[in-house]
């Protein structure tokens, strides 16, 4: 595989901000009912902000987590002023009248919106999540080549919070099916290799089973790569971009990319491991009886079950279904004999590693810039005057590369 920077194109800029809903926002802690909601004055005020700082520096694509699609003047207001500002947008609720939802807009100048496809996960959070499928209005152009407008899939979500460990496993299987559609669909419509960009909210941080299995599905998070931060445990904790309800600062708002030609393994396997990872953590809680004698890392399906079922990873809303349960179990089980490991699917080694299949040069894109605003969260601190939201703002540039499978 080899890439080459295109010369003096344009940038595709892509925000995302969770914008923080005002019957979310809290006007008093020793009043937990008392909402911004109830005051006109007070939402339209800070929304009206934070409309300027999106049009001020704006991106091609803006990401909205939060956003009040149960307000009609606010929706009207958003439509109103990015629509003047030559955007086109798309607004979805999340399901079961919860009273927010996404907002998405594409600038026309940039793109030109090709399907939009909504996700309604019908789950535990009622969380949803868009995709659409753009291309960029004008070709790029080197050394006299005309290139076909690139499309590119990009995705806009907000994950569940993870109010205890035991919602990991639904906040992982959100991920599972936003990619496993964004998989169907481009296999169905007999789609080229194609960058994809998911954005939003994800509601964890680097050290989270979403963040390991995202990576393993070939994504780059683009703030930590424009400013070469690892995966490494000393590279956590460089910046933040929420304080939560419970007072901590965390970096959870991400802007993915994976470019057609990284490695991964299958979705399914990378699912697999993803979900085994969660197990063998949550197993560490409980006394697990019942091992095979012969090997403490085996052991047999009533006693998984039961194990799962003392750490709520089945039996609940959020949980393992009975048939997904039997699938791993099938998955992990040594020569049928009744007994099983973990422990294969927990190695860091990328096997069965694959590309989208190419024989041709197609147009891909590097992280150019990232910043996170305010900036002082750059540095991993919180600022005492910050007012807009609860998370920060983050903007990426991405710039076009010409990428070759080898």
């Amino acid at each position: 595989m080899a890439e080459s920077e295109i010369r003096e194109e344009p940038c595709v800029s892509c925000t995302t901000f969770n914008i923080l809903a005002p019957i979310y926002k809290r006007l008093d802690q020793q009043n937990q009912c008392l909402r911004e909601s109830d005051f006109r004055a007070f939402w339209l005020d800070r929304n009206r902000k934070i409309l300027d700082c999106l049009l001020y520096d704006p991106s091609s694509i803006i990401c909205l987590q939060e956003f009040w699609v149960g307000n009609e003047e606010l929706v009207r207001m958003y439509l109103d002023k990015l629509g003047h500002a030559g955007y086109t947008c798309f607004k979805l609720a999340r399901t079961n009248n919860r009273g927010d939802g996404l907002l998405t807009a594409v600038h026309k100048n940039y793109f030109t919106v090709l399907n939009v496809k909504d996700l309604l996960f019908n789950d535990f959070g009622d969380r949803v999540a868009q995709m659409l499928h753009i291309q960029l209005v004008k070709p790029f152009s080197q050394n006299l080549k005309t290139i076909v407008p690139p499309e590119i899939i990009v995705v806009n979500t907000h994950l569940l919070f993870p109010h205890d460990s035991s919602l990991s496993l639904a906040r992982l299987n959100q991920v599972y099916k936003i990619l496993e559609y964004v998989e169907s669909y481009q296999i169905e419509n007999h789609l080229k290799p194609m960058p994809v960009i998911l954005c939003g909210d994800w509601n964890g941080s680097k050290r989270g089973h979403v963040y390991k299995f995202l990576r393993s599905q070939g994504f780059v998070s683009s703030y930590d790569a424009a400013h070469h931060y690892t995966d490494n445990e000393v590279d956590a904790h460089k910046w933040v971009s929420h304080l939560n309800h419970r007072g901590n600062i965390c970096g959870v708002d991400f802007i993915w990319l994976r470019n057609p030609n990284m490695s991964r393994k299958p979705l399914k396997t990378s699912f697999a491991e993803a979900v085994f990872g969660i197990i063998k953590n949550q197993l560490g809680k409980v006394s697990v009886s019942e091992k095979d004698e012969t090997n403490d890392d085996l052991i047999r399906y009533s006693t998984l079950c039961e194990a799962l079922r003392q750490v709520n990873l089945i039996d609940l809303p959020y949980g393992l279904s009975f048939q997904e349960t039997k699938n791993l179990w099938t998955q992990a089980a040594i020569d049928g004999n009744g007994v099983a490991s973990y422990e294969p699917f927990l190695t860091e080694e990328n096997v069965n590693g694959r590309t989208d299949a190419c024989n041709e040069e197609f147009v891909g894109f590097k992280v150019k810039h990232a910043v996170l605003f305010p900036r002082e969260v750059e540095k991993g601190t919180w600022p005492d005057g910050y007012s807009l939201s609860d998370h920060a703002r983050l903007r990426v540039e991405f710039s076009p590369v010409m990428l070759q499978c080898s």
